[in-house]
């Protein structure tokens, strides 16, 4: 079974989910793709969701916790990604952009080295089921505009201030 318990953040409600003592997902409970990224999780394990907590939850809390107090600048969660192989390759690029670093989807596309794929990157970006953690808010247009988030345009605005904020600290 996916265990799944709810995080009330600054800037918003999330839902957390672990399977087999890895997260799966850290996702909007308002997200745009709320109800396609439960089914997308619940059919790759084929399994339901059941509200209890896991070891690995209460360290996602912890950790998370620590990050909107500006005391940590990073994650050591055990992540288990469901998706493609592109998304898959997309997410784990994610984890390499630091705290306090903004990158455009153009970089993002390079960095995998799919330089003419920046839609395909910017869709996978948007199906990330771990946000925070795997650091989607980071990515912004090439022109330095803040594009589409999971969470709101607001909840990206607070993240990217919350951590160039903090960022001095790094």
């Amino acid at each position: 079974m996916i265990c799944i318990q709810f995080y009330e953040s600054p800037c918003g409600r999330l839902i957390l989910g672990s399977y087999h003592d890895k997260l799966c997902m850290c996702d909007w409970l308002m997200g745009r793709h709320r109800i396609a990224t439960d089914n997308r999780i619940r059919d790759y394990f084929v399994t339901e969701m059941v509200e209890k907590s896991t070891d690995v939850i209460e360290e996602t809390r912890h950790q998370l916790d620590e990050y909107f107090l500006g005391k940590r600048f990073g994650f050591d969660i055990p992540l288990i990604f469901v998706g493609t192989d592109f998304q898959k390759q997309v997410w784990n690029e994610l984890l390499n952009v630091p705290y306090g670093v903004t990158i455009s989807y153009a970089e993002l596309a390079r960095r995998i080295g799919k330089p003419t794929a920046m839609r395909a990157v910017a869709n996978a970006n948007g199906a990330n089921a771990i946000s925070i953690i795997v650091p989607c808010h980071r990515v912004i247009g090439s022109d330095g505009s803040l594009t589409g988030y999971g969470g709101g345009l607001p909840v990206k605005r607070f993240l990217l201030e919350l951590e160039q904020t903090k960022s001095f600290l790094v």
